[in-house]
């Protein structure tokens, strides 16, 4: 494990995030930074299709909300 360190305003942002989505400050930096990667590697890929594929490899099975 390594130490990264990032600007203050940045930081304060992943906190605030962290709580809304109920993630420890690192856990959210880390969603944050894998998503990018992602993102970066497949830009024409949504988001959320990214998350979807996500959770799919994880074997997550996704309810459909009613329309």
């Amino acid at each position: 494990m390594g130490i990264v360190k990032i600007d203050d305003d940045l930081h304060e942002e992943v906190r605030k995030a962290s709580t809304v989505m109920c993630r420890s400050i690192n856990a959210q930096a880390e969603f944050w930074l894998k998503i990018g990667m992602l993102a970066e590697a497949n830009p024409t890929v949504s988001f959320n299709e990214i998350v979807k594929a996500e959770l799919a490899a994880a074997r997550v099975s996704l309810v459909q909300a009613a329309a």
